[in-house]
């Protein structure tokens, strides 16, 4: 087993700024009211799980691809995380991914890459533990 920690540290009131840090030093970003609900510079919370389950997604994603005997050139997904602000109790209310695979070997067929996408989209760790959103989305698009 493998743990990987986050960290926020928070200055001030609702109103104040604080940075968002991962255990590997990779990170380390400035986050504020403004960065999450106004479009304001800085980091926030949805683009990190957004990045996240990207990254898990592609690798749960090329994993598959493999086993099935096929060769991964490239894949590239996009998850986009909206939240809702919901009247002062914001809620992630829906997550779309979008991945494009560059794929050969094993004769593979749009098909193929579609099914294996939805399983990736199923049971990747990161969609897992996402799977209390209400609505998760993909498009897959096989480009040969």
């Amino acid at each position: 087993m493998a743990d990987h920690a986050g960290k926020a540290v928070w200055n001030g009131d609702i109103k104040g700024s604080g940075t968002l840090s991962t255990q590997s030093g990779t990170l380390n970003a400035p986050y504020s009211v403004g960065s999450r609900f106004e479009g304001k510079p800085g980091a926030n919370p949805e683009e990190l799980i957004g990045a996240a389950h990207a990254g898990c997604y592609t690798m749960y994603l090329t994993s598959v691809l493999t086993k099935h005997g096929h060769q991964v050139q490239s894949i590239t997904t996009t998850s986009t995380v909206t939240m809702n602000p919901n009247n002062g109790s914001p809620i992630i209310e829906r997550i779309h991914v979008s991945t494009e695979g560059n794929v050969s070997g094993g004769n593979i067929t749009a098909e193929d890459f579609q099914k294996h996408a939805e399983d990736a989209k199923t049971n990747c760790p990161v969609s897992r533990a996402l799977s209390a959103v209400p609505e998760i989305t993909l498009d897959a698009k096989f480009v040969g």
